[in-house]
């Protein structure tokens, strides 16, 4: 005869209870083995047939795993959300524009968006534009937001590349522009050359504009900066021609063709062929080298220069030497122009536009 169960084998609360742990047993072993699934296909390439950018407004997990999954950067919403209660991130998902790199795993997705490694835009603001030019930049730029209420004061705004997060506003971006000049202005000025006949920041700030507009060469900035400098210490005319053009079109920039001889000793405020010394402000905005090198020209006792027909210019420091160069520069511009007068479909007259922008004349 098979034995008998004992009467405490057949006691309910001992059977109940065997069937609690069974159960229990039974639910770790499959939250073990759904576990070890769910890491594998939380690790696993996700479905992003390509880099892709997605703008993660505010609001909860389940908000963000709906966008993602339209955008396809996710096709397991529910492990998602899992794979972030699991890791206790559900509290650190930071809204805002993401790059989500191709097959990128749900692990790769969670990381992106608790790292805050929101995608960074660049704006970039060329030397010697004037105020009205960078903020039709800014207005074009369909990153930023908002409107941009008054137009800057000229030579205000620092020439740099800016790196940004959708979501800055057009005024934000001008006052990073502001307070980046007045930083820069600050520490050049305090480090100026102590001889200088100039007086104030602004002025220094209105002579680093002009050496802007007067040369595209990096080499040749203090060199240019010595003309200016001479003539201020001689008290003779600047006779800059970007002034001639500022004081006609002002904040536009360009006159957009060579300057007319009835525009030469045109009065404006800004004609240095007609008024004495610095003109009233900056004609442009001004680099941090074109301020480095106001602030310390070369020593030379340089007081003329033309451009050489190479792009750069040729210097003198009395008025016989600058005809001369003069002469050389004529002697350039004929031999060019007899290729094109034996091309009868050539224009009749075509004039050499400098890297600024502005026509160049010789003084």
């Amino acid at each position: 005869m098979p034995p008998r169960r004992s009467k405490r084998t057949r006691n309910p609360i001992v059977i109940a209870g065997n069937a609690l742990l069974t159960v229990i047993f039974l639910i770790t072993v499959v939250g073990g083995i759904g576990f070890v699934i769910g890491k594998q296909r939380f690790d696993l390439p996700g479905p992003l047939a390509e880099d892709k950018v997605v703008n993660v407004p505010r609001g909860g997990i389940r908000d963000t795993a709906d966008l993602l999954m339209r955008e396809g950067v996710i096709d397991q919403p529910g492990l998602f959300i899992a794979g972030a209660l699991v890791i206790k991130a559900q509290n650190e998902l930071k809204y805002g524009e993401y790059r989500f790199t191709r097959n990128a795993s749900l692990r790769d997705v969670v990381d992106t968006i608790i790292e805050g490694k929101v995608v960074q835009h660049a704006f970039t603001v060329a030397e010697g534009l004037t105020s009205d030019q960078i903020v039709q930049r800014l207005v074009d730029n369909d990153v930023l937001s908002g409107n941009i209420r008054d137009v800057p004061r000229e030579g205000t705004l620092m020439p740099e590349t800016y790196r940004f997060t959708r979501g800055m506003t057009r005024e934000q971006m001008v006052k990073r522009m502001q307070e980046a000049q007045q930083r820069a202005l600050k520490e050049i000025w305090e480090r100026r050359t102590p001889d200088l006949p100039i007086r104030t920041p602004e002025q220094l700030i209105t002579l680093a504009s002009i050496i802007e507009k007067e040369t595209g060469k990096p080499e040749e900035r203090t060199r240019v900066a010595a003309v200016f400098v001479n003539r201020l210490r001689q008290k003779m005319k600047l006779q800059s021609d970007p002034t001639i053009i500022y004081g006609l079109v002002g904040g536009k920039g360009s006159l957009g063709r060579p300057i007319q001889r009835n525009e030469i000793d045109q009065p404006t405020p800004y004609n240095t062929y007609v008024i004495d010394g610095l003109p009233p402000g900056p004609i442009a905005n001004p680099g941090r080298a074109s301020l480095e090198a106001a602030a310390h020209p070369a020593r030379t006792k340089e007081l003329f220069f033309v451009a050489d027909g190479t792009g750069g210019h040729a210097f003198a420091d009395n008025y016989e030497t600058h005809q001369r160069n003069v002469a050389k520069l004529r002697s350039i511009e004929q031999q060019a122009a007899q290729p094109r007068a034996a091309q009868p479909t050539a224009p009749a007259f075509a004039p050499a536009q400098p890297s600024s922008g502005t026509p160049r004349r010789v003084r």
